[in-house]
C-alpha cells in the first residue's frame, strides 16, 4: 500500500441474513474498493438504503465483511480500534456526564491518566470552540452544541481516520452550515484523514476532496469524482456559486439520476 493511503477499502463485499431458518440474505454491499490518501476527505452518497451506513460501520471494525478487507495504515482492521474515531448523526453523550467528561471518555477507556487526558479534553473542547461549557450537561446544549461535543469526544483519541455518518443530518439549516465550515477549519488544525456518509449533494462537494458515487442496493462504487475547488475553502455560501461547485454537482446529481433509472430500467 503506497506510504501516503491511510485507509483501503478492498472489494468488500456484505450479506445480512434476513431469514434464519430459510437462510434468505440481503446482498448489501458488493466488491467494493477505493483508497483515502492521508488527510484527505471523501463522502459517500447514494440513495438510501445503498450500504453507506453499513460500509463506514465495516471500516470502523463495528460488523465484519463477508469477503474484502479494510486495512488503516497498512494493517488488517479486526475490529473496532483507537485508530479509528466515529462520529454518529445522533452524537449518543453520555446524559449523566459533563461536556468535558463525555470528550474524556474514550481517553479513559485508553487508560490515559487523570491530568494527562485531562488537558488533552480542554485542547480539543477549545478546538471545536467550546471553551466556557465544559461542566455543562448534554440537556443544557443545543443540538449543533452536542456535535461539537462528539467530534472533540473522537478526535481526542487522535484516530488515524474520523469517521462521520451523517453527522449533520439533523440539525437545521443555518447550524449545518456552520458546522460544515468549521470541520473545514478543524480538519485544517489537525490534518485529520476524514471519510463521511450524507445524503446532502451540496455538504458532499463543499467538504469533499473525493466523492464515492454509490449505487443502491447492492451497494457498488459507480464512480470517484475528484473536487478540485481549492482550500482553504471560503464559506459554503461563497463556494456554491463557483463553476468547479456547479460543475460537480450537476455531474454527481446525473450519475445518482442514471443510478436510478438504469435500476428502474431493469427492474
Amino acid at each position: 500500500m503506497p506510504a501516503d493511503v491511510k485507509l483501503a477499502v478492498e472489494h468488500v463485499t456484505k450479506y445480512y441474513v434476513i431469514n434464519r431458518d430459510t437462510g434468505e440474505r440481503v446482498h448489501a454491499l458488493d466488491d467494493c474498493s477505493f483508497t483515502v490518501a492521508d488527510g484527505e476527505i471523501v463522502a459517500l452518497i447514494g440513495s438510501s438504503g445503498c450500504g453507506k451506513t453499513t460500509l463506514l460501520k465495516i471500516i470502523h471494525g463495528l460488523i465484519p465483511a463477508d469477503t474484502g478487507t479494510i486495512r488503516v495504515g497498512g494493517q488488517e482492521v479486526r475490529g473496532p480500534g483507537h485508530d479509528r474515531g466515529m462520529v454518529f448523526q445522533h452524537v449518543g453523550l453520555l446524559p449523566w456526564r459533563t461536556v468535558l467528561e463525555n470528550v474524556e471518555f474514550g481517553l479513559e477507556i485508553k487508560r490515559v491518566p487523570k491530568k494527562e487526558r485531562r488537558a488533552i479534553a480542554e485542547r480539543f473542547i477549545a478546538i471545536v470552540g467550546l471553551q466556557g461549557f465544559e461542566h455543562r450537561h448534554p440537556h443544557q446544549l443545543s443540538g449543533g452544541m452536542r456535535q461539537r461535543v462528539g467530534l472533540a469526544r473522537a478526535l481526542a483519541i487522535d484516530p488515524a481516520v474520523l469517521l462521520m455518518d451523517e453527522p449533520f443530518g439533523a440539525l437545521d439549516a443555518q447550524t449545518k452550515e456552520l458546522l460544515q465550515a468549521e470541520l473545514l477549519r478543524i480538519q485544517a488544525a489537525t490534518g485529520k484523514t476524514i471519510v463521511f456518509v450524507t445524503h446532502d449533494l451540496d455538504e458532499a462537494v463543499y467538504l469533499a476532496d473525493r466523492v464515492v458515487v454509490m449505487s443502491p442496493r447492492p451497494g457498488r462504487i459507480r464512480e470517484i469524482v475528484p473536487i478540485e475547488i481549492p482550500r482553504p475553502r471560503p464559506d459554503v455560501a461563497t463556494v456554491k456559486q463557483t463553476p468547479e461547485f456547479l460543475t460537480k454537482r450537476t455531474h454527481i446529481w446525473q450519475s445518482l439520476s442514471a443510478v436510478r433509472v438504469d435500476e428502474e430500467t431493469a427492474a
